[in-house]
C-alpha cells in the first residue's frame, strides 16, 4: 500500500527589509518547503527599507545554500493611497511623539490588518497557507494591531471570508528584542546575525550613514531605540541563543 503524497508546505512572509522581518524570513526558510515574500509601499518616509529587501534576499541566498532552493518569488504591493489616509509620522516628516490616544504617532491605523488582508489575497493565489509576520507585543511601541488577540480575530475573519485555512504565524510575538537576536543566531549562527546587522533596515528616519553596534540608523527614533536596547541586552547576556 503506497503512502499518501506529502503536500509541500508553502508560506508567504510579510517582508519589510527590517530586522524583525529578516529574522522571520530565516525562520520560515528553516521551516517551510517553499517561501515567498511580499512587501508594501505605503509611502513610508524610511523607503530605504524597500531597497534593502532585495539585498537581504540576495545575501541569504549566497550565505545559506540550504535555504536558497526554498526561497521563491518576491512581490511588491502599492499601498501608497492607504498610507496617505493614515497621515502619521511614518509617512510625513514630523517629530515622533505620543498622541492624545496614548499611542505613538508612528502608529498607522490598521496597517497590519491591511497588510495581512492583502497578503491573504495573494497567498490564496499562490497556494500558500502560512502567513508569517514580525508582529510582537513584548518589546514594541504599543501598536494595537501587533497584539496576538487582534491577529487571531483577523485570522478567523480571513478564513471565514475567503473559505480558507490560513495560519498567521508570529514567531517573534512573545520574544524580547534580545531574544530575537538569539533566535537569529540559533537559525543561522553569526553569519545571519552579521547579515541582519549589515543589510537590514529598521530606522524610521531612513538613515544608513553610520553603522552602530546594532546596525544602521539615526539612533534616536523609536525603532532605533528598541533595536539598540535589545542588542545591548543580548550582548550583556553573552550573545546566547536565548530564544527556544
Amino acid at each position: 500500500m503506497s503512502s499518501p503524497t506529502r503536500v509541500p508546505s508553502r508560506a508567504l512572509v510579510l517582508f519589510s527589509g527590517g530586522q524583525d522581518s529578516s529574522v522571520c524570513l530565516a525562520w520560515a526558510l528553516d521551516r517551510y518547503d517553499h517561501v515567498e515574500t511580499v512587501g508594501f509601499d505605503y509611502g513610508q518616509r524610511h523607503a530605504v527599507e524597500l531597497a534593502q529587501r532585495s539585498v537581504v534576499r540576495d545575501q541569504i541566498v549566497r550565505a545559506f545554500p540550504q535555504w536558497a532552493g526554498r526561497l521563491g518569488e518576491d512581490h511588491m504591493l502599492d499601498l501608497t493611497g492607504f498610507g496617505a489616509v493614515g497621515d502619521t509620522a511614518m509617512t510625513a516628516d514630523r517629530a515622533f511623539e505620543i498622541t492624545e490616544k496614548g499611542l505613538p504617532n508612528t502608529f498607522v491605523p490598521g496597517r497590519n490588518l491591511v497588510f495581512l488582508t492583502y497578503a491573504a489575497a495573494l497567498a490564496d493565489r499562490r497556494k500558500a497557507r502560512f502567513l508569517v509576520g514580525g508582529m510582537c507585543e513584548t518589546d514594541f511601541s504599543g501598536y494595537p494591531d501587533c497584539r496576538r488577540d487582534s491577529l487571531d480575530a483577523l485570522q478567523t475573519a480571513l478564513n471565514m471570508g475567503m473559505a480558507q485555512d490560513f495560519v498567521i504565524e508570529t514567531p517573534l510575538m512573545w520574544l524580547t528584542k534580545a531574544e530575537t537576536w538569539g533566535l537569529a543566531k540559533r537559525l543561522g549562527g553569526e553569519p545571519l546575525v552579521e547579515l541582519i546587522l549589515e543589510h537590514s533596515h529598521t530606522c524610521y528616519r531612513g538613515e544608513r550613514g553610520e553603522r552602530h553596534a546594532w546596525g544602521y540608523g539615526c539612533g534616536t527614533c523609536p525603532a532605533c531605540e528598541l533595536r539598540a536596547r535589545g542588542w545591548d541586552q543580548w550582548v550583556e547576556a553573552g550573545r546566547e541563543t536565548l530564544a527556544p
